[in-house]
């Protein structure tokens, strides 16, 4: 093999890559800029409604203190699957145990029958589940994670705006799913809950991990899709009533961007990736940093650079011809320290091409490109969140910890080096830890219901300790 011209082949690529993909810490410290100022738009009571980054109120006013106890259930409900789980927090232990869980499938003909069904197949899979468990004769309180648009109104009030993930269930658009789910046991008579919270699973995320470490108010996912939440001041959240204390805002920052503000990095293929996608113009950052469109991306470049005979003699396949065949786990598998290059020449066999040790280079570089973009991007975009945490609460220093979760960030060999190295640099005044969360969609929902009624109880008391006080 020619090594001289291995290094040029490289050096050429990097090159192009490096202008095509890399964004300097200033360009990075310029996008969380602009994050900032559409977090601001979308906080705004006037400015929210045009504001692509969404900033909606979770009405979840608190993380956990530990005392928090009890039995909870949750209802999660994001795919064609959904969960029931019994979660214990045991408050001596200051622990969070899944005392049992049961997954029930939603059938296709439901998916897209009447939302009537949906609710009572929901209501009959969820009785099953008390039966088994023995908690038919109890109350219990239930965190519901609906990982669907939904316009929430309070903790227990949540109105599905559409569906998505191939549901299409009549009668549910612009109705209270809450209400829906109660009517529907209601109508069976033979159990009964008691308070709901509806959870976002970003929340959930924060909220799981926030038992453990009660200094944990960020959530973010970074797999299929991206978001994060955080505990903003209440007197900026200019949609709710109450200037008082804090409400965990679900940013929906995957729409950053989708008023074009992020044009000025978005390279050719990120432009494919959008145009081609089931959504064009919609969650523009999130197709730049997310799991479902990163193995794509890649595609896109390996395709262009044997296009100009850089790489594979200038030789295609059908495969790497086809959209969504570079699966983004290969990303990971590729840049593993010590089966990378096997695992990088099994990929490249398996999709039909004709590789030397050239190519097998080019391919890991172009997945570290691409990759490490992510990381980096996501990082500014923490790095805003976390700033403006420290500046909501006039610190100069703050120390806080992220809960997260997600493929990309659990599976990447190293994702989550390069994204926390990155925050480091863009938010040098705040130290943060980072904790993988243990099933936010699950126990997180479980401990959003347990902190809701930990508050509702110390607001009860509260006001008759004020009644006693006024009776005297």
């Amino acid at each position: 093999e020619d090594k001289g011209e291995q290094s040029q082949t490289k050096s050429m690529l990097q090159r192009e890559n490096e202008q095509r993909f890399h964004l300097s810490l200033e360009k990075l410290q310029e996008v969380s800029a602009r994050l900032e100022e559409d977090m601001i738009r979308g906080l705004g009571k006037h400015t929210h409604h045009r504001a692509p980054v969404k900033m909606l109120p979770s009405f979840v006013r608190a993380t956990p203190d530990g005392t928090e106890k009890g039995d909870f259930l949750a209802l999660d409900l994001g795919g064609t699957n959904f969960r029931v789980l019994h979660v214990r927090v045991l408050e001596e232990e200051q622990k969070m145990l899944k005392m049992d869980s049961q997954i029930c499938t939603i059938p296709q003909e439901i998916m897209l029958g009447t939302g009537e069904q949906l609710f009572s197949h929901i209501a009959s899979c969820l009785g099953d589940f008390l039966e088994c468990q023995n908690l038919k004769e109890q109350i219990l309180p239930l965190g519901f994670t609906f990982s669907f648009p939904c316009e929430q109104k309070e903790i227990d009030k949540s109105f599905l705006i559409r569906w998505t993930k191939g549901f299409n269930c009549s009668g549910v658009e612009g109705k209270d799913v809450v209400k829906l789910l109660r009517e529907a046991i209601h109508k069976r008579g033979d159990y009964d809950l008691g308070s709901v919270a509806m959870v976002n699973d970003t929340v959930g995320t924060m909220m799981s991990c926030g038992y453990k470490d009660q200094s944990c108010e960020i959530g973010m996912i970074i797999g299929t899709g991206t978001n994060a939440c955080y505990m903003e001041e209440m007197k900026n959240v200019e949609r709710v009533e109450g200037e008082e204390g804090r409400m965990c805002i679900n940013t929906e920052w995957g729409g950053f961007g989708d008023d074009g503000s992020l044009k000025d990095i978005q390279t050719e293929f990120d432009v494919v990736v959008d145009k081609t996608s089931i959504n064009p113009g919609v969650h523009i950052f999130e197709k730049m940093i997310s799991g479902m469109y990163l193995g794509e991306i890649v595609r896109l470049l390996l395709v262009r650079l044997t296009q100009d005979e850089l790489l594979f003699k200038g030789q295609t396949s059908e495969a790497l011809l086809s959209a969504g065949r570079f699966e983004t786990k290969f990303i990971s598998d590729i840049e593993e320290t010590d089966s990378g290059v096997e695992n990088t020449q099994n990929i490249l066999t398996e999709l039909g091409l004709k590789w030397d040790q050239v190519d097998v280079h080019v391919v890991h570089l172009v997945c570290d490109t691409i990759s490490s973009r992510s990381a980096h991007l996501c990082a500014a975009a923490l790095a805003t969140v976390a700033n403006r945490i420290r500046v909501n609460r006039g610190l100069d220093h703050l120390k806080t910890t992220v809960g997260v979760d997600g493929t990309v960030y659990r599976k990447h060999p190293y994702f989550s080096k390069k994204l926390q190295a990155t925050v480091r640099l863009l938010a040098p005044d705040c130290d943060i830890t980072f904790l993988v969360s243990e099933d936010g969609s699950g126990k997180g929902a479980a401990m959003v219901t347990a902190v809701s009624q930990r508050l509702a109880l110390q607001s009860r008391l509260l006001e008759d300790s004020e009644e006693e006080e006024e009776d005297k």
